[in-house]
């Protein structure tokens, strides 16, 4: 299975903000949208970060509260790993799991696409097996 499938059952909209976003503006979205993670964009519509739930609480953290004031810049992950529709859910699960996070951009023909999630992976690769195992069942039931 390939993420076109994760594309083709949840759409390609992505939520992004620009780099100037407050981190409160970022915060108040991934709230309001019931999502973990917002690709950051240049004035070219460009990935230029990611942001997610944790890094906004590693800013507090450290930083304490006067961070949701800064531009979402000053806190995103700038070296974005993307993946194209033709990428194996294996594949995705693989470098989700070695670089230890939740959500993957998804650029096709040079532009922002879709994103997956974790959720989306995990839900696909259940998917894949459960019909994989019923194949097997049909085929010692039919033999």
């Amino acid at each position: 299975m390939h993420v076109a499938a994760i594309l083709k059952d949840k759409g390609r909209a992505v939520e992004t903000v620009r780099p100037d976003t407050k981190l409160m503006d970022v915060a108040r979205k991934l709230a309001a949208k019931r999502i973990g993670a917002v690709v950051i964009t240049d004035r070219h519509g460009e990935v230029a970060g990611i942001v997610s739930e944790r890094d906004i609480i590693r800013a507090l953290a450290t930083d304490g509260a006067e961070s949701l004031e800064w531009p979402v810049a000053e806190i995103m992950t700038r070296d974005v790993l993307t993946c194209n529709d033709g990428d194996t859910i294996d594949h995705l699960m693989s470098q989700m799991t070695a670089r230890r996070f939740r959500h993957l951009p998804v650029i096709i023909d040079g532009a922002l696409s879709g994103i997956g999630s974790i959720g989306d992976v995990v839900k696909h690769h259940i998917a894949e097996v459960e019909m994989e195992a019923s194949a097997m069942r049909d085929y010692i039931a039919t033999g």
